[in-house]
């Protein structure tokens, strides 16, 4: 937690691992026996939160009738708990938003594994055989949407931006649902000659 806190105090690029362990009430000496170098304690924590935030996709209770009666509705039962999370957690909002945005994220990015993702993916799964116009967009892009948005006005919030209530997640909602909506309409079968 403590190089969340630094990373929020100092910027990304500004935290030194003195700072960490400043505020860890450790030795930097300690920090060094468990991490390699600054970068690495920096993905761990990533991998930290990024874990913590799938976790709420494997506690929710997903019931797929909904998402043919009502798409959006099921949408925003599955995006809600995510928000909420990321404005629960300011500390680790700021961190996530700040290494999601650097230069060093696209490298971790394409060697990490992100399995623990399953649970979500299975959702998504779901969604595009249900909806197979989800299928035409491309899909980095889509998700990176949602998640980009998402956290991006977490951190808004949790930076004293915007207020933390039902407005706000309600507009943030209808901002990021807009372009979705779209895509979650069952097509109708073609007509046989």
């Amino acid at each position: 937690m403590a190089t969340m806190k630094a990373v929020r105090q100092y910027g990304l690029e500004g935290v030194r691992v003195q700072n960490v362990s400043e505020l860890a009430g450790i030795s930097p000496g300690a920090l060094y026996r468990y991490f390699e170098s600054k970068e690495q304690m920096i993905e761990e924590c990533f991998t930290y939160v990024d874990r913590q935030a799938a976790e709420i996709f494997d506690r929710l209770k997903f019931n797929p009738l909904t998402m043919l009666t009502d798409p959006m509705g099921a949408v925003k039962s599955l995006w809600q708990p995510y928000f909420r999370f990321w404005v629960a957690h300011p500390d680790e909002t700021v961190f996530y938003h700040r290494f999601r945005d650097s230069a060093a994220f696209p490298k971790y990015d394409k060697a990490r594994d992100a399995s623990y993702f399953s649970a979500f993916a299975g959702m998504v799964h779901m969604f595009m055989e249900a909806f197979p116009c989800l299928r035409r967009i491309n899909q980095d892009l889509l998700w990176l949407h949602v998640l980009t948005t998402t956290v991006m006005y977490a951190k808004y919030v949790v930076e004293g931006l915007l207020p933390d209530n039902q407005e706000t997640e309600d507009t943030v909602f209808q901002l990021l649902a807009t372009g979705l909506s779209g895509y979650l309409r069952l097509e109708k079968p073609a007509k046989q000659r």
